[in-house]
């Protein structure tokens, strides 16, 4: 009685919670027994109704609904204490984390970069911010979401993106924003020839346009710039070069010949940024760039030197010049966007194929005129010097004013050039042009026409860029000749399919056809030979078949002689060999030559006579007791 008094004091004094760890194991098993309703209710039916058999056991259950409650409620008082002690030890990994799944979460996020809807998002300063409102724009490109945390977290990298995307701001204004952050913490000053920041570009055009861009942040940036490059006079860039600034702009030749001439010094330059990368190693720009570097790498093997930031720049991206950026620049981190390599999703692509029959520059002339008429600036792209000229005497004949660019126009020329092609007057709304204007021209051009064909898929990509940039309409139309129609046609099934052109060349595809063609040869020949064989097989067959039938015959034939006792014909040959023995005694015993004629005529008449005899009587005439041995001797 003491110990159930001690449980039923226990239980009176509980608060509303029925303690189930109090009752022993015992007497646990049963009540979870009474628990467990008898009857089964499945999803989806209705439950039968019950029987007065198992009335009682509902009653029951339903007796024990607050008993099973209780016991709920305390296995999710037991939870909750379980996860409250567990919770200090199951903190998330640092960001910062090393090793191998550190890398597999950055690959991760290269491939998937997360696109945000404003550039403060991006972690950019508010002096930077307000320049970006000063430019006009508000959501970030799918590059500049990528590059700009990138350059800000002080990597190397390559930044891949198709032309018009907005690469130049992805570079420039977290640039910028180093820059500034480094006068911040350790009270850098701007010196005479001493730039911190050395953007290179492969044309006095592109180096023109990074320029602007850096001059419209530098108004709100604090931060000061200037351009050297070819084409024009040393000594105002000299000049500009001998006041304290932050960042140069030019190309690779120009700056070289400054440093030379001690106009530029090495020393404090942290930031490295090579603009259209691509064009750079593939025009003959890789000499330069190495010579710039090999400085720069000598100053960063030093222990007490922090090294140089580098970033590549690029529109395309073959597997040559990727092969010679990594040797170049190991380590480098390679960061694309999903649209590298692929269509402009705002231009519209027409192919007009020419069977060879029309007049090629009529044929320009009825798709330029249409486009002339709505007021839509226009850029005719050539491949060699003299088709552009061609083409820009024959549009001069017909009223139309066009302006020239391509390599034998002086670089001065070009820079009036197209600041007439941009006026907004329409006087030269024409540019004729090589691929030398393909490349690295921000141009507000309406319609792009291919007169000749290009000859990879890298060079229709750059020449394509020019029109539908940040995501403007556009229009490209291309006259294909017969020789282009394999590359054209394969260009234009990967575009209407979305897919990457990357080395995609006129030479790989005629060299795949041909390929092709060997292998269909190849396999014809060896269906011919396949076929000789089996018919010489079955000619074998079919003469041994035929052999086996004669050699049975001639068995039968023999079998049927010896039976008889005749012999084969071949013994009246011997009939005629002992005719001819006594002609060859006589003339050995010294006859004349009279009787050695009388005998041959005579063995001769013999041995026709004979074989007349033996033609007629084949299988009748013999000689008895004759061996074929003796006939073989």
């Amino acid at each position: 009685m003491g110990g159930t008094g001690r449980t039923l004091v226990s239980l009176s004094l509980s608060s509303n919670l029925f303690s189930f760890s109090l009752l022993s194991p015992s007497m646990r098993r049963p009540l979870y027994k009474l628990a467990i309703p008898t009857t089964r209710v499945f999803l989806g039916f209705k439950p039968i109704s019950c029987s007065s058999s198992s009335t009682t056991a509902i009653e029951a259950d339903q007796a024990l609904q607050p008993m099973r409650h209780s016991i709920l409620l305390e296995k999710l008082r037991l939870r909750h204490l379980k996860d409250s002690a567990k919770s200090p030890q199951t903190r998330s990994p640092p960001l910062s984390m090393g090793g191998k799944e550190g890398e597999a979460g950055s690959m991760k996020s290269q491939k998937k970069p997360k696109m945000v809807s404003s550039f403060e998002e991006l972690g950019l300063s508010e002096e930077v911010m307000t320049a970006v409102r000063e430019i006009g724009i508000s959501v970030p490109t799918e590059i500049q979401c990528i590059g700009v945390p990138a350059v800000l977290e002080g990597r190397s990298v390559v930044l891949g993106s198709h032309t018009g995307s907005g690469k130049t701001l992805a570079y420039m204004l977290p640039l910028v924003q180093l820059l500034r952050r480094d006068e911040a913490l350790s009270g850098v000053l701007m010196k005479p020839r001493r730039p911190r920041a050395v953007v290179l570009c492969p044309t006095r055009e592109l180096s023109e346009q990074v320029f602007r861009v850096a001059k419209s942040i530098s108004h709100h940036a604090r931060f000061r710039s200037t351009m050297v490059s070819g084409g024009g006079r040393l000594r105002p860039q000299e000049d500009s070069l001998n006041i304290p600034i932050d960042m140069v702009v030019g190309t690779p030749g120009r700056v070289l010949q400054h440093i030379e001439e001690g106009n530029m010094v090495y020393g404090e330059i942290k930031y490295l940024v090579l603009d259209e990368a691509d064009t750079m190693f593939d025009r003959g720009f890789g000499p330069d760039i190495r010579k710039f570097l090999a400085p720069l790498k000598n100053h960063a093997s030093k222990s007490d030197d922090q090294g140089f930031q580098t970033v590549l720049v690029t529109a395309t991206m073959t597997k040559a010049v990727q092969k010679l950026i990594d040797e170049e620049f190991q380590g480098i981190a390679h960061l694309r966007t999903s649209t590298l390599h692929k269509k402009i999703a705002s231009a519209r692509h027409d192919f007009i194929k020419l069977s060879g029959s029309e007049n090629k520059l009529e044929a320009l002339l009825q798709v330029l005129e249409p486009s002339l008429a709505k007021g839509n600036k226009v850029m005719v792209f050539c491949n060699t010097l003299n088709s552009s000229r061609a083409v820009d005497h024959f549009l001069g004949e017909n009223q139309i004013f066009t302006v020239n660019y391509h390599g034998e126009v002086p670089a001065e020329q070009r820079v009036e050039n197209l600041k007439k092609f941009k006026t907004e007057d329409g006087d030269c709304p024409t540019l004729v042009c090589t691929d030398l204007a393909a490349r690295g021209l921000d141009l507000d051009v309406d319609h792009v026409i291919m007169f000749d064909f290009p000859l990879n898929s890298i060079d229709y990509l750059h020449r394509t860029g020019r029109t539908a940039r940040m995501g403007a309409k556009g229009k490209v139309t291309s006259l294909v000749a017969k020789k282009d129609l394999l590359l054209a046609t394969r260009i234009e099934e990967a575009i209407r399919k979305n897919e990457s052109l990357e080395a995609l060349t006129a030479d790989n595809l005629r060299r795949d056809v041909a390929r092709a063609k060997i292998s269909e040869q190849k396999a014809k020949n060896a269906n011919l030979v396949k076929v000789s064989k089996q018919k010489n097989k079955t000619k074998v067959e079919s003469m041994k078949s035929s052999s086996k039938a004669a050699s049975t015959q001639t068995s039968g034939r023999k079998t049927l002689g010896g039976k008889s006792g005749k012999v084969s014909p071949p013994t009246k040959s011997k009939k005629t060999v002992k005719i001819l023995k006594p002609s060859k005694s006589s003339s050995a015993g010294g006859g004349s030559k009279r009787v050695l004629s009388g005998v041959m005529k005579h063995a001769d008449s013999k041995r026709s006579s004979s074989v007349k005899s033996s033609t007629s009587k084949l299988s009748v005439v013999g000689f008895r007791g004759r061996s074929s041995s003796s006939i073989k001797n």
